[in-house]
């Protein structure tokens, strides 16, 4: 009798009685038989939420308002490279230096050790190109001019993911890798190469 006087002072409500326990339940909320409880959410959860409204109104301000450094890409990005001028004043270039096609073994040597070692990561050793482009073919998406191609070790393409190497490798050095897909790769036939990417030259 108790639980049907209960129940029948909880119909006009929002929520009902649970006949054994006396909590609250959702009304309408009946999923195989499983009622949901009207619990409130905890105090820390409810909190965390508050910081997180926070959090994005003061990140919205600082990067739509105020464009701060920090969060534009492009600023990032040249804060990060001055910082590196700054560490490696010997990778900064001297002024005399000329871009021109290497020949001599040694250098195309000294290029295909920096390709194995840095290069076939994304190229593969033979050039075919997994997650860069394919370097053997005659399609270049920025150019294949020596200083295209110097261009591109030295500045990165970073919307494609390729970091700069001005920090991290030497003129010299840069020259050589260059020069050795220039001379040992383009033309070559590699074992699984990628589809053509860019313009034909």
């Amino acid at each position: 009798m108790a639980t049907d006087n209960i129940n029948k002072s909880h119909d006009n409500e929002e929520y009902e009685i649970d006949t054994l326990t006396n909590d609250r339940l959702i009304k309408d909320h009946n999923y195989d038989g499983i009622k949901e409880l009207d619990n409130d959410l905890p105090p820390w959860w409810k909190w965390l939420f508050y910081l997180t409204i926070v959090f994005s109104i003061v990140y919205m301000i600082r990067l739509f308002v105020f464009q701060a450094d920090d969060l534009i890409q492009e600023r990032e990005y040249q804060l990060v490279i001055d910082k590196s001028a700054k560490e490696n004043p010997n990778t900064k270039s001297t002024g005399t230096f000329e871009i021109v096609l290497l020949t001599d073994k040694s250098d195309i040597e000294a290029g295909k050790e920096t390709w194995i070692k840095i290069c076939a990561a994304c190229h593969l050793v033979d050039g075919g190109g997994i997650v860069g482009p394919n370097m053997t073919d005659n399609y270049w998406i920025h150019g294949n001019s020596v200083e295209d191609l110097y261009k591109i070790v030295t500045n990165g393409v970073i919307e494609k993911g390729m970091i700069p190497y001005n920090t991290q490798l030497s003129e010299e050095a840069r020259l050589q890798v260059v020069s050795y897909i220039l001379t040992e790769l383009v033309g070559s036939t590699p074992a699984t190469p990628k589809a053509p990417e860019g313009n034909e030259y």
